[in-house]
C-alpha cells in the first residue's frame, strides 16, 4: 500500500470558496478513483489561501483484474439491436454468453499500474472542479478560481508526470508569501510536506487554524478583561485568509460605544474582518477589537493596531453620522413615501404595496395568536420603513434591527419597536422564532405574503433552484405556528392574501376577477370606494365560487365608477394588465401541497418515523398545528403496548374490508345489533356504538392519543369477533351487518389516521 500527495497551488483562493473545494475535491477524486477499481484506507483535503492539498493512505500499487458483465438484448432481438450492442462492448457474438435468454459480455479489465492510473484522475478532477466562479489565465487552456502556478504530485514518494495547461507537476511547494524565504522546496511525503509548510510558516490544516485563532484571541482578551464574541462564520473567513494567523487585541475610540452594537459589529465583521470584543465586567460590548494579522511584526504588532483602529473610527464616523440622520423626527413618514419608488418585484408591484399587503395579513392574523391587533397592523405598517435609511443602506443586514431601535428612539409602544425588529425571523434553522405575540403575527404576516406572492405569479420554487428563499420561509412559518400553537387554516391564509390585493385599486387602475359575469354593474369589480361590490366579491370569493385569476388594469381618470366595465374606453384584456394573479383555487391548492412537503421534512428531521408521518398525513387538514398533534399521538400510541394492540386490530379489519372491496362497493349503514346475534357480536357492535361518540368528541377535542388508546382496547373484542363468526355470511342481513361493524371501526380509526400507510 502506497500514499499519495496531491497540492494544487494558485494565487488566493477566496475565503468563501474554500470549505467547499476542500470537499468538492475529496469527492470529485474519490468517486473517479472508485470508478478505476480503486480502493484505499484514508482520503483527506486540506484548503488554505493558496493551496489545495489531498492526502491519500493506503492505495494498491496497481488496480484489481476486473470482469465486467454488461447485459444484451435477448434472445430473440432483431440483428440491429445485436449489432449495436456488439459495437458497444467491442466484441463478436461467438464471445457473448447466453444466460436465461439474454446474451451478456463479459469484458476482461487486467490489472493496470496505479501510477499510470493517476494522471488521468486528477486531470479530469481539475478539468471539471465545480468552483462557483473561475478564471482563465495567460495562454491556461482550463479554467481554475485563480491562476494555477504550481502542481505538487507525487505517489509512493515518485513524482507522477502531469503536464496541464502548461503547469507541470513535480515535488516542490513554497511557503508564506512574506515570512518565508519565497523560495520552493521539496517534500518527499505528507508527513514531511506538513512539517516542512510549518517551518514555512504556513498552517496547512483549517481547523487547526481555527484553533489556533481561538486560543490566541481568547488569550489576548482574557488579559485585558474582555471575551471574545462568537462569531464562527467571521472564524471560518479569518482562517482562509491567513496561513500563519495572528490575533492582535486593538483599542478603538469609546465614544463609538454610543452606537447600536449591532452596527459597530457589523462594521467591523464586513468591512474590517475584526472580532468584537465584551466587556467581562459590565457584559456589554468593549472598545476594543481583535484583529487577525498574517504575518509576525518586529513591532509586536502596535503598528498594525494603530492602523486598523485608524480604519475603524473612520467607518464608525459615518455609522454616527447616519444614526444621528435616521433619527431626525418624522423620517418613518418619509421613509414610508420613498418605500412608493422601490419595487418589491414587478409582477407583484412596489415595497409600499408589499407593506399594505402585510398590513392587510397582520389584521387577519393577530386575533389568531392572540395579539393587539392595532399595534400588530402598526407594526406591519412601519416594519419595511428602515429600508429606505441611511444604516440601513450601508449595512442590509440589519435590516429590521435598526428598525426596532428608530421606533424605540421614536417612543413608539415596546410590543412595535420588538416586532419590527423581529420580524425578518427566523431566518434560517439556528435563528429564533419571535416570542412576542405581535412580533409574531407581523412575522408570519411577512411569510405569508412572500410566500402567497410568489406562488400567485407562478413563480414557486422548482427542485434545487429557490431564489426567493420560499421553502426557508415556510419552514419559518411552521416553526411560528408551532411555537405559538396557532390555530390557522393555510386556505384561510391564503384567501386572506387575495382580500387584500384592494390596496391595487385607485383612480387610475382597478382591480377585478376575470368571471363571466363581470361587465355587470354587480360583478366581482374592485376599485376605491366601491365598498359594496367589494363586500360582495368576498361574500362569493369565501364561498369558494370563484376560481378565475385576478387583473389589475388601468381605466380611464375620469371613469364614472357606476358605470359598466365594457362602456371603459379600451376595455382591458390579459395582455394588458398591470398586473395578474393565478386563481385562488389552484394557488390555495399549491400551497397546501408544498406546505406539507415543508412538515413532512420537518418532522422527519426531528426523528419521527416517516411512516408515521404519512399515516398522520392521510388525514386531509390544513391546520398544520392539529396535524403535528395527530402525529406525535399516532408517534407516542404506536411506541407503547397499546400500539401493538391498535396495529393488529386494524390490520384484521383493513384486511377483511380490502378483499370485499374488490368484490363491489362497501355497506354504508351504520351498524346496530341483530337479534338472536352471536354474544362476541353483540359484544362488539356495543362498544363500537358506544365508543363512536366518544371517540368523536376526543377527535374533535384533539385528545388523539386518548382516543388511539380506547381504540386499542377493542382488539380482545375484534379477535373475538373475528375468530368467532363467518363475517361473510351466507345470511345478506348478517353479512352486510357485519361488514358495517368493521367499517365503522376503520372510519373511527383514520379519524386520527391511516395506519395502512404503517411498514
Amino acid at each position: 500500500m502506497a500514499q499519495l500527495l496531491i497540492e494544487l497551488f494558485s494565487e488566493e483562493i477566496p475565503a468563501r470558496m474554500q470549505f467547499q473545494a476542500a470537499r468538492d475535491f475529496e469527492r470529485l477524486f474519490g468517486d473517479r478513483a472508485k470508478a478505476q477499481g480503486l480502493t484505499w484506507d484514508s482520503l483527506k483535503a486540506y484548503v488554505g489561501p493558496r493551496r489545495l492539498a489531498l492526502h491519500v493512505e493506503g492505495l494498491p500499487l496497481a488496480q484489481a483484474a476486473v470482469t465486467e458483465e454488461v447485459k444484451g438484448p435477448k434472445e430473440n432481438a432483431p440483428e440491429q439491436a445485436m449489432a449495436g450492442f456488439l459495437r458497444k462492448v467491442g466484441l463478436t457474438q461467438d464471445q457473448l454468453v447466453l444466460e436465461n435468454g439474454v446474451w451478456m459480455a463479459r469484458i476482461e479489465k487486467p490489472a493496470k499500474a496505479t501510477a499510470e492510473v493517476l494522471p488521468g484522475i486528477l486531470e479530469d478532477v481539475i478539468l471539471n472542479f465545480p468552483w462557483p466562479k473561475s478564471m482563465r489565465s495567460g495562454t491556461s487552456s482550463f479554467r481554475w478560481v485563480r491562476p494555477l502556478k504550481r502542481i505538487l504530485f507525487l505517489f509512493d514518494g515518485k513524482v507522477i508526470p502531469l503536464e496541464i495547461g502548461g503547469v507541470t507537476s513535480g515535488n516542490l511547494t513554497q511557503g508564506h508569501r512574506v515570512l518565508s524565504s519565497g523560495e520552493a522546496f521539496t517534500v518527499s511525503d505528507f508527513n514531511d510536506y506538513r512539517k516542512k509548510l510549518r517551518d514555512a510558516f504556513v498552517i496547512l490544516d483549517h481547523v487547526e487554524r481555527q484553533s489556533l485563532i481561538l486560543d490566541k484571541a481568547n488569550e489576548a482578551c482574557a488579559a485585558a478583561g474582555c471575551a471574545l464574541m462568537e462569531d464562527h462564520g467571521l472564524l471560518e473567513e479569518v482562517a482562509g485568509l491567513n496561513e500563519w494567523p495572528t490575533p492582535l487585541l486593538g483599542d478603538m475610540d469609546p465614544k463609538f460605544l454610543s452606537l447600536p452594537p449591532e452596527v459597530i459589529k457589523t462594521s467591523m465583521r464586513t468591512h474590517q474582518k475584526y472580532f468584537a470584543v465584551r466587556d467581562l465586567s459590565t457584559g456589554k460590548m468593549a472598545a476594543k477589537f481583535v484583529i487577525v494579522a498574517n504575518q509576525v511584526a518586529s513591532d509586536q504588532g502596535v503598528e498594525i493596531r494603530r492602523g486598523n483602529a485608524k480604519v475603524l473610527s473612520a467607518r464608525l464616523s459615518d455609522g454616527v453620522f447616519f444614526w444621528s440622520e435616521d433619527n431626525r423626527k418624522g423620517n418613518f413618514d418619509a421613509w414610508a413615501q420613498k418605500l412608493k419608488g422601490v419595487t418589491f418585484h414587478a409582477k407583484l408591484g412596489t415595497m409600499a404595496q408589499r407593506v399594505a399587503r402585510i398590513e392587510a395579513l397582520a389584521e387577519v392574523i393577530a386575533p389568531l395568536v392572540k395579539a393587539d391587533v392595532s399595534l400588530a397592523k402598526q407594526a406591519a405598517h412601519l416594519a419595511k420603513a428602515d429600508l429606505a435609511s441611511y444604516m440601513v443602506g450601508e449595512f442590509p443586514e440589519l435590516q429590521g434591527v435598526m428598525g426596532g431601535y428608530y421606533a424605540e428612539a421614536a417612543k413608539l409602544p415596546g410590543d412595535v419597536a420588538e416586532a419590527i425588529r423581529e420580524h425578518y425571523k427566523p431566518q434560517g434553522p439556528s435563528d429564533s422564532v419571535p416570542e412576542g405575540a405581535v412580533s409574531a403575527a407581523v412575522a408570519l404576516a411577512d411569510k405569508i405574503d412572500t410566500l402567497v406572492g410568489f406562488f400567485a405569479i407562478d413563480e414557486k420554487p422548482t427542485g434545487s433552484k429557490d431564489p426567493y428563499a420560499l421553502r426557508r420561509a415556510s419552514l419559518g412559518i411552521l416553526r411560528i405556528l408551532r411555537q405559538h400553537n396557532v390555530r390557522a387554516s393555510l386556505s384561510e391564509l391564503v384567501a386572506a392574501w387575495y382580500q387584500s390585493l384592494l390596496i391595487y385599486a385607485g383612480p387610475d387602475r382597478a382591480v377585478f376577477v376575470d368571471t363571466d359575469n363581470w361587465r355587470g354593474s354587480a360583478g366581482p369589480r374592485w376599485a376605491e370606494g366601491e365598498t359594496e361590490v367589494y363586500e360582495n366579491y368576498l361574500r362569493d370569493f369565501r364561498a369558494g365560487l370563484l376560481e378565475s385569476p385576478v387583473f389589475v388594469i388601468p381605466t380611464d381618470r375620469d371613469y364614472d365608477l357606476d358605470m359598466q366595465f365594457e362602456h371603459v374606453p379600451n376595455t382591458p384584456h390579459v395582455e394588458n394588465a398591470l398586473l395578474t394573479f393565478r386563481d385562488y383555487r389552484t394557488v390555495s391548492a399549491e400551497f397546501a401541497d408544498f406546505f406539507a412537503d415543508r412538515l413532512k421534512v420537518m418532522l422527519k428531521d426531528e426523528g419521527v418515523r416517516f411512516d408515521v408521518v404519512e399515516a398522520g398525513f392521510a388525514v386531509k387538514d390544513d391546520d398544520m398545528v392539529r396535524t403535528v398533534a395527530r402525529i406525535k399521538a399516532l408517534e407516542s400510541v404506536l411506541a407503547a403496548p397499546a400500539g401493538k394492540d391498535l396495529e393488529a386490530a386494524y390490520t384484521r379489519v383493513a384486511n377483511i374490508l380490502n378483499a370485499e372491496a374488490k368484490k363491489g362497493a362497501l355497506p354504508s349503514a351504520e351498524p346496530k345489533p341483530l337479534a338472536a346475534a352471536p354474544e362476541v357480536e353483540t359484544a362488539l357492535t356495543q362498544q363500537v356504538i358506544t365508543l363512536t361518540p366518544v371517540v368523536d368528541r376526543l377527535i374533535d377535542g384533539e385528545q388523539f392519543e386518548e382516543a388511539l388508546t380506547k381504540l386499542a382496547a377493542l382488539r380482545g373484542a375484534v379477535d373475538a369477533f373475528l375468530d368467532g363468526v363467518l363475517v361473510n355470511s351466507d345470511v345478506a342481513a348478517e353479512r352486510e351487518n357485519r361488514l358495517s361493524l368493521l367499517a365503522a371501526l376503520r372510519r373511527l380509526i383514520d379519524g386520527v389516521g391511516d395506519l395502512s400507510k404503517l411498514a
